[in-house]
């Protein structure tokens, strides 16, 4: 890899690990969120999705930082499981469950980009 493609590559590594973190952050805030509205929201389904999705985006986040040679398997599970709960969440017609949708389904581009990548 010359220069430029390394840059890039690390560039790209950083703006996965912020947005797995950041999909973290919103899964788990949702959760709490979901558990103070009751009904739909506290669906066990539901909840277990938003859970898989925040420990997921965490453990992807861990191997990328730890440069892991095998954080391409992390993303490209991270990505599936991010759009799952993506589909979840926009189920429902709700300003703080369609900003998680929107979180998770950029998480899951990065995360599909990152597991697509050569090293």
């Amino acid at each position: 890899m010359n220069h430029q493609a390394t840059h890039t590559a690390s560039r790209s590594l950083q703006a996965c690990i912020q947005m797995c973190q950041d999909c973290h952050t919103t899964c788990l805030q949702t959760l709490s969120y979901c558990l103070t509205q009751g009904g739909e929201h506290t669906e066990k389904g539901h909840l277990t999705t938003l859970q898989d999705c925040a420990d997921i985006c965490q453990t992807s986040a861990d191997f990328m930082l730890r440069e892991s040679h095998l954080h391409q398997h992390t993303c490209q599970a991270c990505a599936e499981i991010c759009l799952h709960c993506a589909e979840h969440c926009s189920k429902m017609n709700d300003e703080t469950m369609q900003r998680c949708a929107d979180v998770c389904r950029q998480c899951a581009e990065s995360c599909r980009e990152m597991a697509s990548m050569h090293h």
